[in-house]
């Protein structure tokens, strides 16, 4: 699979992207989460519930895949967390460019993050230097080649 960012003159205030991901128990343990049974009975909640950290994952994966993509550097973030994520959730992350700095070469990014309910459960801003130069990032198994784009 193949991975090519956009660069900063070309990124337009309004552009959008979207991911959605299921998910899945496996997340937990790869958040280095094992709870056990009695403080799941404890939660408030029904399901066992994802760190936050799998949410602001899914905002980065976005951003560092597609908008604006490799070579993308993530610099703030100020996000609010208003429901919970369980396992089984279909979670909607879509990021919005909604200012761009042109002196210093940021997005402003209005992102969200939505549940199958389409219930809002992250939202906030995140501010990312966008790349300028056209790169392209080849991805075979789990290594990251990064290539020159012949356009």
């Amino acid at each position: 699979m193949k991975l090519e960012n956009v660069v900063f003159e070309d990124i337009e205030i309004g552009q959008s992207a979207i991911r959605i991901r299921q998910v899945k128990s496996s997340d937990i343990q790869g958040l280095g989460i094992q709870p056990d049974a009695e403080s799941l009975d404890n939660v408030a909640f029904q399901g066992t519930v994802i760190q936050g950290a799998w949410t602001v994952a899914q905002i980065t994966a976005v951003i560092g895949s597609q908008l604006p993509g490799p070579g993308a550097v993530y610099l703030s973030q100020d996000l609010k967390f208003v429901l919970p994520v369980v396992v089984g959730d279909v979670i909607t992350t879509k990021v919005t460019v909604i200012d761009k700095d042109l002196q210093h070469g940021l997005l402003i990014i209005d992102c969200q993050c939505s549940n199958q309910r389409k219930e809002e459960v992250v939202f906030g801003i995140v501010k990312v230097r966008a790349p300028t130069e056209d790169a392209c990032i080849e991805i075979k198994s789990a290594k990251q080649k990064v290539l020159n784009c012949a356009y």
